[in-house]
């Protein structure tokens, strides 16, 4: 499928039948890292600390806001900053974000297309993101995407987030469908993972944060150049 998606080998018969598409926020919805690059390095100014570069923020991107304050301190993907010098930065952090949140967020080329297409066939669509409900919420109104979703769960609306399978599982109950009729659409290895051990489909996109790495290493049904090209490769019953 040149220039469409790359479809991995023994994998169930394209197009999958679903009924509930499932969309991860940064990185597969919305291009965000410009913004959390500028809240991070005001942060860090405010710190007086060096700034970091945007390339290098795109990597820390997808475990929630915690961890992403804790890379940024310790230039490092686990490291584990001093428990006093994280309790200071992690308000300064969320200040400048709330400033700044959708000031250069974006969505990504045939997102919005790729919405209305699935909204048009009939499928159920729930965003799922690791990021907080207070940056959630006000970044999907302002870039016009939130009235496409019945369902929106951030990093701390459950007591898990992704890579753990239970907001999957919690929109499997929300939405009364077995997980082998949800599809999720996302951009890492958290979503990857997740996908898999809620025994739901997935797809990844290839313009996304994984930790700079490509989404062909990840196991995925398929890798998708778009939102609209998915769309391709799904059905409804």
């Amino acid at each position: 499928m040149s220039g469409l998606a790359s479809l991995k080998t023994a994998q169930p018969h394209f197009p999958l039948v679903v009924e509930v598409v499932v969309i991860d926020l940064d990185g597969t919805l919305l291009h965000t890292a410009p913004d959390l690059a500028e809240a991070a390095n005001r942060m860090l100014a405010e710190m007086q600390m060096p700034p970091l570069e945007e390339a290098l923020l795109k990597t820390y991107i997808g475990n929630g806001v915690a961890r992403l304050i804790k890379r940024v301190l310790t230039r490092s993907m686990e490291g584990e900053p001093d428990a006093e010098l994280y309790a200071r930065a992690r308000p300064i952090y969320e200040k400048h974000y709330a400033e700044v949140v959708s000031l250069h967020s974006r969505p990504f080329p045939d997102v919005v297309e790729g919405l209305q297409a699935m909204k048009q066939a009939g499928y159920r669509l729930a965003c799922i993101t690791n990021k907080a409900e207070k940056f959630t919420v006000p970044l999907l109104k302002d870039t016009g995407l939130h009235d496409y979703f019945e369902l929106i769960l951030s990093g701390d609306t459950l007591h898990k987030m992704k890579p753990d399978p239970l907001p999957l599982l919690h929109a499997c109950e929300h939405f009364g469908v077995t997980p082998d009729k949800m599809l999720l659409i996302g951009d890492s290895l958290n979503d990857a993972q997740a996908a898999r051990a809620a025994g739901c489909h997935v797809f990844c996109v290839p313009y996304g944060y994984n930790r700079g790495r490509h989404v062909s290493e990840l196991d995925t049904d398929a890798v998708v150049d778009s939102l609209l090209t998915a769309t391709k490769l799904i059905r409804k019953a």
